[in-house]
């Protein structure tokens, strides 16, 4: 581990072969509201789509101070990371 690298239990233990995705690609509260959103992200412990930071409405990051769900990856397509709103980590896989 390199000088600054940060760890991150979430992720560590972040099976791939179990990851949530959802390929509506909506974000579930947007789509409520008629809303429009930049990026997903789907949240590794319930499984909801919603959008990430750059997005008007924020619902991901909203998400996880609400409910503590750390892990989010992202939705958009041939994308594979995840990342650890807790310990403000990032993993590809």
């Amino acid at each position: 581990m390199g000088f600054g690298t940060k760890t991150c239990s979430h992720l560590e233990n972040l099976d791939t072969k179990d990851i949530k995705k959802d390929e509506s690609y909506k974000c579930a509260e947007c789509i409520k509201t008629g809303e429009s959103w930049v990026h997903l992200r789907t949240c590794q412990e319930c499984g909801v789509t919603l959008c990430c930071d750059s997005s008007p409405n924020k619902h991901a990051s909203n998400h996880y101070a609400e409910h503590e769900h750390p892990v989010v990856t992202s939705a958009e397509p041939n994308e594979k990371w995840a990342w650890c709103y807790e310990h403000k980590t990032f993993k590809k896989y």
